[in-house]
């Protein structure tokens, strides 16, 4: 008899996986179908004006939230679009390390990594103010503060269990990310005639403004591969202050609820996502030389895919009548945060060739 148990769970692993897999494909699919269709209107704009005026990137977000405003996906097609907006994007940031050597963090110098923590610090402050001056209560402020100062909704989940938030907190606070999230991606690369930037400014500016590390490289890449480089570069060693920022705020966390409710340990893979993980190792890889100069122009090709894809998922995934359904106030507090940042931001790079 335990050998027919053991039997019968051999055979629902596999059959499990195949499940899983398959219930992937609709929204997988679809990603795929608008990403294609963005792809063939920038070749068409390529053909008529020999440059693409607006990239398959942006292409991909605007026809995907075209769609979701006239037409919700089923929920047998939101698995596929939630896997391509976040783990196709995930492996996208990961892939993108073998391009990067380490020689360009040291190029970077002391001065920028400097910089990086001073404007996270700047910000936090900054933005903790702001939402207590328009009344919002202490956690939600600080849930804000640290997702527009940090890395979004990454740090949002990250710090709530630590500051005892609850769940309405946490919602309040995330409900918005994804529009702004969205916006920057869009906006952001048009500072870059405006404000006369060259591509280590932009790199710099995105990395220091956008929300999540996969949402800098769908900024950057239109850039080109530098601005795309030193975007991740410097969004990376902003989210690696997330993990200073969290034990600081375990030692102040009895006194933001009284004791009344016990402060979580947050994981290391919390703090440090996996594909961040996966970037470091290819990018130290890359720098000992043993990815190959002849495999990376294959892996940025399928990194801009998976970007593309996952951008189309983005906008699927954005509705934009949730603007309607968050609190003025709290609007308020994310949007001038974010304006506060990308201000302190701009003063910044100018300082950088």
């Amino acid at each position: 008899m335990p050998q027919d148990e053991e039997s019968s769970a051999s055979r629902n692993g596999p059959a499990a996986s195949v499940t899983r897999l398959a219930a992937l494909v609709p929204g997988v699919v679809l990603c795929i179908v608008v990403a294609g269709v963005s792809a063939a209107l920038e070749a068409a704009e390529r053909r008529l004006f020999a440059h693409p005026y607006v990239e398959a990137l942006v292409l991909a977000i605007l026809l995907g939230m075209a769609v979701r405003s006239f037409w919700k996906p089923p929920k047998r097609w939101q698995v596929g679009i939630a896997f391509s907006a976040k783990q196709l994007l995930e492996i996208a940031v990961m892939l993108l390390g073998a391009s990067v050597s380490f020689a360009a963090i040291a190029a970077s110098g002391v001065a920028l990594l400097g910089a990086i923590a001073a404007v996270v610090v700047a910000t936090l402050g900054l933005s903790f103010a702001l939402s207590r001056m328009l009344g919002l209560p202490t956690r939600l402020s600080i849930l804000i503060a640290c997702g527009n100062s940090i890395c979004g909704n990454s740090a949002i989940a990250a710090v709530a269990p630590v500051i005892g938030a609850d769940a309405d907190e946490i919602a309040s606070s995330i409900s918005f990310t994804a529009i702004l999230g969205v916006m920057m991606v869009l906006g952001l690369p048009l500072l870059i005639p405006l404000l006369q930037l060259s591509a280590t400014q932009y790199g710099i500016l995105a990395g220091l403004t956008v929300y999540a590390v996969p949402q800098v490289l769908a900024a950057t890449l239109p850039a080109g591969l530098v601005s795309t480089q030193i975007g991740t570069l410097v969004k990376l060693m902003r989210v690696l202050m997330l993990g200073p920022v969290v034990v600081g705020l375990s030692l102040l966390a009895p006194r933001l609820h009284g004791g009344a409710r016990s402060s979580k340990k947050v994981g290391f893979f919390r703090l440090v996502p996996w594909f961040i993980l996966g970037f470091l190792a290819l990018a130290a890889l890359r720098s000992i030389d043993i990815v190959p100069v002849a495999v990376i122009g294959p892996l940025t090709a399928i990194t801009g895919f998976l970007t593309v894809v996952s951008m189309a998922a983005l906008g699927l995934g954005v509705d934009v009548r949730v603007l309607a359904t968050v609190g003025g106030r709290v609007t308020a507090a994310v949007t001038l945060s974010l304006l506060l940042l990308l201000a302190i931001s701009i003063g910044l790079i100018r300082q950088f060739d």
